[in-house]
């Protein structure tokens, strides 16, 4: 074959290769499964706004008891710190609700929340029906607060536990359900969803404990605290040696 027959049929070779090269380029090899394999993948934790609540239920004539009045109390808290928009009361409404009572227990509220410092004009009073009579209705206490939330709904089973392909059965994956239940219960543990997605500054170290720690090490001692395995030890009284 002549060199220069030869030489054509190299740059030819080379052409193509760089043209297949070039397809190739932007294409993404992916092999296995695609479905999300950790359960931060299937139900993330998100910052939403949605509304908080409490139910206040009437008791007896009207009146708010002790257990009822912390739980408004630490509501009011709650909505003073991280609420936003007005403080909604809504009060239930039918033939068959004791309205006096209703009305009183509707009073006892809205007198904490302005003893708590929120405006006359912060608190909307609203009615709502009562569907079922016979079942006891609440004084709804509800705002809008950013809070920390599943992204998706839990119960969801997109594809049953027995299904027959063969494929989705050797790979041996997770349920989609599996972990939601988990993630919406630490969603709902945190009080301050910003920290999420933010650090918080340090605190002021215990000056004390430090002082005492540094004169231990100067002079020789060990400043951890002796735990006795005597059964009369208790977490209060060592800590406090």
């Amino acid at each position: 074959m002549p060199a220069m027959t030869r030489i054509a049929l190299r740059l030819t070779l080379l052409a193509a290769t760089a043209g297949l090269a070039a397809c190739a380029a932007d294409r993404r090899l992916t092999t296995g499964s695609t479905y999300p394999a950790t359960v931060p993948e299937r139900h993330p934790i998100v910052l939403s706004d949605s509304p908080r609540n409490l139910d206040v239920f009437v008791t007896g004539t009207g009146h708010i008891d002790p257990r009822q009045a912390d739980d408004v109390d630490a509501f009011l808290t709650e909505y003073r710190r991280y609420g936003r928009g007005v403080l909604v009361l809504e009060v239930p409404r039918g033939s068959q609700v004791p309205g006096g009572a209703v009305e009183r227990t509707l009073e006892r509220v809205r007198a904490r929340a302005v003893a708590w410092g929120v405006g006359p004009r912060e608190i909307v009073v609203a009615p709502y029906p009562v569907a079922n009579v016979a079942v006891s209705a609440p004084v709804r206490l509800s705002f809008q607060r950013m809070q920390a939330k599943v992204a998706g709904s839990c119960g969801l089973w997109p594809q049953d536990l027995g299904v027959t392909n063969a494929g989705f059965n050797a790979r041996n994956e997770s349920y989609w359900n599996f972990g939601c239940a988990t993630q919406a219960n630490i969603a709902s543990q945190i009080v301050d969803p910003v920290d999420l997605v933010r650090g918080r500054q340090e605190g002021r170290i215990d000056t004390v404990i430090r002082t005492q720690n540094l004169t231990d090490l100067r002079t020789g001692k060990d400043p951890s605290t002796s735990w006795k395995q005597d059964g009369r030890a208790s977490v209060k009284n060592q800590v406090g040696q």
